[in-house]
């Protein structure tokens, strides 16, 4: 007995070193969670999916580089929630991130969700990062928001430019789905085309869940646009197409970085294919020094190509965390200033910000359809 007596001391000092030393390793590790809001269920959950994706990417790398800051190895985990593209959604989503104290979110996708909750966002002192394209996303006066890529009157207005300067087009039709993101594209279409001569010869409506076009591609047969220009996503745009062919209707649909996706041709089946062209805020990954590297890793870990902005996204995720590391501080203030006076080179651009949260020199490129893909034309 004497001896268990002895023992017993002994084995509990062993255990509360042994979890003094657990306690300490643990103390030395500082959690950074990482939000992404995006649409991860309805038409556009291919992008949402996506973009996730290019955050998870940078996040698991970034946790084999043991980044420190302020004596503590930095450990992220990224939250992602499902917004649905719809503002109340994306409301109801800003709120659960800021109360949750997560101070770097990556998204929205859709302009109608990132107008609205970039105030819930900067209120909660957080960082957004959005590739929500409509000029108003960065009019807010906001000094934490950022847009990735370039912005609608960019995109709009270069594809006004190659429907006059490439294709010839001297007439054009115009749809739009009514969201911010759609009707904002649209609009800088028609300013650019107008500046540059183009007739606009009717403009027709829709919604982002309209399934049948039939009505407004009649009317617009009847005025025989060399072009319609589409403001509005893939679900929409697919769908539209394949009713355009099969009204017999020969124009050119021209649209922005949503339509420029291999969803719109899963829709559209082979009408797509020299039919569509549209402009996407961001280079080819093919013709970028890191972008095969990129591809390459992510159909590793995802088992599938990346789309439109997993890239950018990724990008973003890492601008951040270096900027973390640099200043030795996770104040997202800081980190914000940072990221407007400063520039990292990513897979996809040399990213560096303006005032109000503009990527400067965004790349643009000019995509038609090809054996179901996108593929570049300019």
């Amino acid at each position: 007995m004497q001896l268990k007596f002895k023992l017993l001391p002994l084995s509990i000092a062993a255990i509360t070193l042994s979890l003094g030393a657990i306690g300490t390793a643990q103390a030395q590790e500082q959690i950074v969670k990482i939000g992404h809001t995006g649409p991860l269920s309805g038409s556009n959950a291919f992008a949402g999916k996506d973009n996730e994706n290019g955050v998870r990417m940078a996040v698991e790398e970034l946790n084999t580089k043991k980044l420190v800051v302020g004596g503590k190895t930095l450990k992220f985990e990224l939250v992602s929630e499902d917004d649905q593209c719809d503002p109340k959604a994306g409301m109801a989503v800003a709120q659960k991130m800021v109360d949750a104290g997560i101070k770097y979110v990556m998204g929205p996708y859709c302009s109608g969700v990132a107008i609205p909750t970039s105030k819930v966002y900067d209120a909660g002192g957080a960082i957004l990062s959005t590739v929500g394209s409509n000029p108003k996303v960065t009019m807010g006066g906001y000094k934490s928001v950022f847009r990735v890529i370039a912005g609608d009157n960019l995109i709009g207005s270069s594809m006004a430019q190659y429907a006059s300067k490439s294709m010839k087009a001297k007439t054009a039709g115009v749809i739009d789905d009514r969201t911010a993101f759609g009707q904002g594209l649209a609009d800088e279409f028609i300013k650019e085309a107008k500046v540059l001569g183009l007739t606009i010869v009717g403009q027709e409506y829709t919604t982002d869940k309209a399934i049948d076009f039939s009505a407004i591609l009649t009317n617009m047969k009847a005025k025989n646009p060399d072009v319609i220009f589409y403001g509005g996503y893939a679900g929409q745009a697919g769908p539209m197409v394949k009713q355009l062919k099969s009204l017999g209707i020969k124009s050119k649909v021209l649209g922005g970085d949503a339509i420029c996706v291999t969803e719109t041709a899963k829709l559209a089946g082979d009408a797509a294919n020299d039919t569509v062209f549209c402009a996407q805020g961001g280079a080819i990954l093919d013709k970028v020094a890191a972008g095969p590297a990129f591809k390459a890793a992510y159909k590793k870990r995802f088992n599938q190509d990346p789309d439109a902005y997993a890239a950018s996204f990724y990008d973003q995720t890492m601008f951040v965390a270096t900027s973390m590391q640099k200043l030795n501080t996770l104040d997202p203030a800081k980190v914000s200033a940072e990221l407007h006076k400063a520039s990292y080179k990513g897979v996809v651009t040399n990213y560096a910000y303006d005032e109000n949260g503009n990527l400067q020199k965004a790349p643009i490129t000019v995509y038609g359809f090809k054996a179901g893909q996108p593929t570049p034309v300019q």
